[in-house]
């Protein structure tokens, strides 16, 4: 985002900003800075409607609701503009090439023709004195259009190889804007943008897709006692698992923080349980090296998982909330567990 405060103005932000960093329990680092300096000027006003609703109910904000502010409200609008622009860029290489594929029909097409007006100026039937010259000329200005469409033909080739190259560039761009960095899964954008997906095709009548939300166990305790360094070699180790086992259609995604989803498109309930308890089981199972190659291998790393199929009519937002409440469910009953959200009750006379 761009700011066009004045130097006055961008100073009394600045005294505001810090004023309300230091009510809280966030660090006094730059994103915390970026969200409250957004927060007091007014400059982006959906996250001022979200902070304030948070203030007005007396909730003091640490890095990790900080960090999701930012990640929502800050960082995600440069994601969306490269995605926007991604898709503009990609609409306008399909028209140029398109163009340069007409272009080099017709261009071969003409060519053809002046060979064939070549041959027919070329008859000694059609000689004369009085049409020597005209047909000299005439031959000349058929070699240079020759000559022209030639290299015509030449450049658009060349135009038909930039294009696609461009075009695989923004593809790929695209595709890392939707991937996180740590684990190599889909980012939160990525699951959303699946998820969405998913439900938007689905037919009338069709099943839906099931949700598995996952959690590392005691996260916050295996970064405190072994280091933020083993703890993104756990997650890596996560992903890693994610990614061997959830293939095809399926979404693997890293959803926040400890957290993971996977979106199962076409797979029942039953079988989402079992892939679930396969995750889970794996994980359980992985060792972790600590540090070097000579390090120790760490285990008892473990994650609950809260499974939900979707239900007709049911928003992305629903589903993953009754997916979150099972993991909850799972977390209360000792962990290391999965736990299928129970479907709504009918009501009677349905």
């Amino acid at each position: 985002m761009k700011y066009r405060h004045s130097a006055a103005q961008s100073t009394e932000y600045l005294r505001l900003a810090v004023k309300q960093m230091t009510q809280h329990a966030a660090g006094m680092h730059p994103a915390s800075y970026t969200v409250w300096y957004e927060y007091v000027s007014g400059a982006n006003p959906a996250l001022r409607a979200e902070l304030d609703s948070l203030l007005q109910r007396g909730v003091r904000l640490g890095d990790d609701a900080i960090d999701d502010l930012y990640s929502r409200h800050i960082s995600e609008l440069d994601a969306r503009t490269a995605l926007r622009i991604g898709d503009s860029v990609s609409q306008l290489v399909s028209h140029v090439s398109e163009s340069t594929s007409v272009a080099g029909d017709e261009a071969e097409r003409f060519g053809s023709s002046l060979a064939r007006w070549n041959e027919e100026l070329v008859d000694p039937e059609s000689s004369g004195d009085a049409l020597a010259s005209g047909v000299e000329d005439i031959l000349r200005g058929t070699r240079q259009m020759q000559k022209a469409v030639s290299t015509l033909k030449l450049r658009l080739a060349e135009s038909a190889r930039e294009t696609e190259r461009l075009r695989e560039e923004v593809a790929r761009a695209r595709e890392e804007a939707l991937i996180d960095g740590l684990t190599g899964l889909s980012n939160r954008k990525g699951f959303d943008l699946a998820l969405a997906t998913c439900l938007d095709e689905l037919p009338p009548g069709a099943a839906g897709p099931c949700l598995l939300m996952i959690d590392l166990d005691h996260f916050k305790r295996i970064n405190d006692s072994l280091g933020h360094v083993f703890g993104d070699r756990v997650l890596g180790n996560v992903g890693q698992i994610l990614r061997a086992n959830v293939k095809g259609k399926d979404t693997a995604a890293r959803y926040g923080g400890e957290e993971f989803a996977v979106v199962l498109p076409n797979t029942p309930r039953g079988g989402a349980v079992g892939l679930a308890e396969a995750l889970r089981a794996l994980v359980a199972a992985s060792r972790v090296r600590r540090g070097g190659d000579r390090d120790a291998l760490i285990g008892n790393i473990t994650v609950s998982i809260g499974v939900a199929d979707h239900l007709a009519g049911e928003s992305p937002t629903d589903l993953v909330s009754r997916a979150d409440r099972a993991l909850y469910t799972a977390k209360m009953q000792g962990r290391n567990r999965v736990v299928l959200a129970p479907r709504p009750a009918a009501k009677a006379g349905q």
